[in-house]
């Protein structure tokens, strides 16, 4: 096995500025600069179709930080008679990802009548609560989970899976007395 002295590296032609030993020094210097440059982690990176973590998904993938974290809880919900939707979900699931971006879709329709409430199910507990006021009684273990709440208490929508626009439209429309949604084409 041979070993070369930094002076033997001249044929590289990397200069800084700097001679003899400084330029041995300066070579070890670009080569961890340019191996961060390499292994480093992007948010470039990130991906929609993935089940890595890059970051909050409603900010990332729905455009709406606003969702998180949620301006009120459960228990202010149904004490004030407002309905409320619950969103369970992960940051490194891809449906969750994808699922997103219905959840701010829904808000910019109901966001002023409704209370949207995104968990992240890292932080319920790991046993249910039997408390009707507590986000952990509704979820039933899998993600996304979409639950909404009318203004009794009454759930009138517990879904697991990425659900349609339309499926949740349609029972928001009932909990607030507006006739359903009939797409017509003008001939």
């Amino acid at each position: 096995m041979k070993f070369y002295h930094c002076s033997d590296l001249s044929p590289l032609k990397i200069r800084v500025g700097f001679s003899g030993r400084g330029k041995c020094w300066s070579i070890w210097v670009w080569l961890i600069l340019i191996s961060f440059l390499f292994l480093s982690p992007s948010p470039c990176f990130a991906g929609i179709n993935d089940d890595h973590f890059d970051g909050n998904i409603f900010a990332l993938y729905a455009g709406n930080g606003s969702l998180i974290p949620p301006k009120v809880s459960l228990s202010d919900s149904l004490r004030l008679q407002k309905p409320a939707l619950l969103v369970f979900y992960l940051d490194d699931s891809r449906d969750c990802k994808l699922y997103s971006e219905v959840v701010s879709n829904l808000q910019s329709y109901y966001g002023r009548v409704t209370d949207f409430i995104p968990l992240n199910i890292d932080s319920l507990p790991l046993s249910p609560s039997p408390e009707l006021s507590d986000p952990s009684h509704y979820f039933r273990g899998k993600v996304p989970q979409t639950v909404l709440i009318d203004q009794s208490g009454k759930v009138v929508l517990d879904s697991i899976g990425n659900v349609p626009f339309d499926g949740v439209d349609a029972q928001f429309r009932r909990v607030f007395g507006l006739p359903p949604f009939e797409f017509r084409i003008a001939h």
